[in-house]
């Protein structure tokens, strides 16, 4: 199997470089990441400028653009051969409930599946206060779920949206399929001043967790469950289309 390895921290981050390591000992594995953080870049594509693509000093592919940006070029004409599916991560912090809608790693594993390949977006929960990250949890889990769709390979209208509690990994309680939370409305800007006077602005941190009770991502992370979320690209709301038409006017006003 050919995966390909994509983040939005950037293709130096300690998160991708172990889930890296973990994938090449089960699986031929092709990294192509951007060259800096791109945190926040949601599925934006670069397309007023061409795009450069290097070798960086840790034998990956780094890419000036987007998450997104790394996973169309690479599965539509930078890498020789086609890869098998997409891992994306394994991100710094959670992607949660609302978050999806911002994520460069979930925007990364949506554009693999937008492309036809199975994909999965792996983060780890956790907050500026914790000291240590446990990668070694995430990878664990992210070794298991490929197993897993080796033996059952993915629908293929689904991307997985793993979230991995910052555990050791004998104190994860088992995994659960979840269904995105969603947060309160974001925190005000920041307003500030730059060297020069003119005014400029920090956004705000997200809204703390508003729906994330059970059966939400949200909760299965809080009660020490790895949280798989099943997603699709198709963002229309099928049950309304019949009380739209109803609602929309008859013909065209003149």
């Amino acid at each position: 199997m050919h995966i390909l390895l994509s983040n939005d921290d950037g293709y130096a981050a300690p998160g991708l470089l172990r889930l890296a390591a973990a994938l090449e000992q089960v699986a031929r594995v092709t990294v192509v990441a951007p060259e800096r953080n791109r945190s926040g870049a949601s599925n934006s594509l670069t397309l007023d400028q061409p795009l450069r693509a290097s070798r960086a000093e840790n034998g990956f592919i780094k890419v000036d653009g987007t998450p997104t940006d790394c996973v169309h070029l690479a599965i539509t004409g930078l890498l020789e051969q086609e890869p098998d599916m997409v891992f994306a991560g394994i991100n710094h912090g959670g992607n949660m409930g609302d978050d999806v809608l911002y994520s460069g790693t979930v925007a990364a594993a949506t554009e693999g599946r937008f492309l036809g390949l199975p994909a999965v977006a792996v983060s780890l929960v956790t907050t500026e206060a914790e000291t240590h990250q446990h990668f070694d949890t995430a990878t664990a889990v992210a070794l298991e779920l490929l197993k897993r769709i080796q033996r059952q390979p993915l629908p293929p209208d689904i991307i997985l949206n793993v979230n991995v509690p910052n555990v050791p990994l004998n104190e994860v309680r088992g995994y659960q399929a979840t269904r995105l939370g969603q947060r309160h409305k974001a925190e005000s800007v920041v307003k500030a001043r730059d060297p020069r006077g003119r005014d400029i602005y920090w956004v705000g941190p997200a809204g703390p967790e508003a729906d994330a009770g059970p059966g939400t991502d949200f909760y299965a992370v809080r009660t020490l469950h790895v949280s798989v979320t099943p997603m699709q690209i198709d963002l229309t709301r099928h049950e309304a289309l019949e009380s739209l038409r109803r609602w929309l006017p008859g013909g065209i006003a003149s």
